[in-house]
């Protein structure tokens, strides 16, 4: 990124503005993919706790730390500076998670599941992924719905409709 900014520096220097606008355009470009890669990092770890809640039936109380913070980091990523527009988009999730991370979170979920008792394709052979889409975007819709400081709160009540939701729930009580 450095070449670039020394780049569009010399083009404005030396009054080549359309040039200067094709490095802005290039630079805004890896802006977007360096966080669509986090937001696909983010939702990795998001899914592969719902595939062990939805394998193992139970909810930890680091399953829920990691679903939350996925959530609120996601949130946080998706919005762009003008707070009224998003990267990825209401209605763009499930394509997303389906060709962009949901394969790579099942690998790394096999490794995790009852502690790796079941291979890539075990485990996507066993999987629900309707049930873990349904739960993923259901779960994204909130981060346009509610603050930051809101989504903790709400997200409880959500979480306790997982698997072992209620026990989590009773535990912290």
């Amino acid at each position: 990124m450095t070449q670039e900014l020394i780049e569009l520096r010399n083009s404005i220097l030396e009054g080549r503005y359309a040039d200067a606008l094709v490095i802005v355009d290039e630079l805004e470009g890896m802006s977007k993919q360096a966080i669509l890669r986090n937001i696909q990092s983010c939702l990795n770890i998001l899914l592969i706790h719902l595939m062990k809640n939805q394998i193992e039936q139970r909810l930890t109380g680091s399953w829920v730390n990691s679903i939350r913070n996925s959530i609120k980091e996601i949130r946080k990523l998706n919005i762009k500076d003008n707070k009224t527009s998003y990267y990825i988009n209401k209605d763009e999730w499930e394509t997303f998670i389906e060709e962009e991370v949901i394969e790579d979170a099942i690998a790394d979920a096999s490794l995790e599941v009852f502690n790796g008792k079941y291979t890539r394709s075990q485990l996507s052979a066993i999987l629900d992924r309707k049930q873990i889409l349904t739960t993923t975007t259901r779960f994204m819709a909130l981060t346009y719905i509610y603050s930051a400081k809101e989504l903790p709160v709400i997200m409880d009540d959500y979480l306790a409709q997982l698997a072992g939701g209620e026990d989590w729930i009773n535990r912290k009580s």
